[in-house]
């Protein structure tokens, strides 16, 4: 089987999913979206309202912005990312998912990561972060930095969209000049690929 039939296959197994609560109140499984490649996968932390409604991650105004974000550097999902979530279901009012959860659905993130391989990682938020590395620090400390992930990639953290919609100044050293510089040498890295 190709890529694709694995990913399909995989989603289907997701959708009858009943590992924890989730899903009992999801409307819908929340897969992924982009573009299957090896080159550059973003994790992002769980579905909210929006993307609970149309099955689909990064769809409301935290989605517009970093489809936004990666325009600047000539990226879109469209053509070169591969979007997921650390959790396929939304948590009630948006809450952060809870560590059972997080376990009853890491089966389905490790195996989006087995199957595309991807050389790039972007751990989007808290969330991805504390599930991806182990690393006590906040994301403010580690944000723009490169760490050693699965198969071999480069790991980033990053600012989830959500807080720069929260944080406007665009002055040096804010939520978004710094997301500016991690966005820059995403591309850099996604260009020497």
């Amino acid at each position: 089987m190709g890529v694709q039939e694995d990913l399909d296959e995989l989603k289907e197994l997701c959708e009858m999913c009943e590992n924890c609560s989730l899903c009992k109140t999801r409307t819908n499984v929340v897969f992924s979206s982009g573009v299957p490649n090896n080159k550059l996968m973003l994790i992002g932390e769980a579905p909210g309202f929006n993307e609970d409604k149309q099955g689909e991650p990064f769809v409301g105004k935290a989605g517009q912005l970093l489809d936004k974000i990666f325009e600047s550097v000539g990226l879109s999902r469209q053509k070169n990312i591969y979007i997921c979530n650390t959790i396929k279901c939304r948590p009630p009012e948006n809450r952060d998912p809870l560590p059972e959860e997080k376990e009853a659905c890491r089966a389905f993130l490790d195996a989006q990561i087995d199957i595309l391989k991807p050389k790039i990682i972007l751990l989007c938020g808290k969330v991805a972060l504390t599930s991806m590395l182990d690393i006590k620090s906040g994301i403010t400390k580690v944000r723009g930095q490169w760490f050693e992930g699965p198969y071999g990639s480069r790991m980033m953290p990053i600012f989830h969209p959500s807080y720069l919609l929260r944080n406007d100044s665009h002055e040096k050293d804010s939520p978004k000049w710094l997301m500016w510089q991690d966005i820059k040498e995403v591309k850099r890295v996604y260009d020497s690929l």
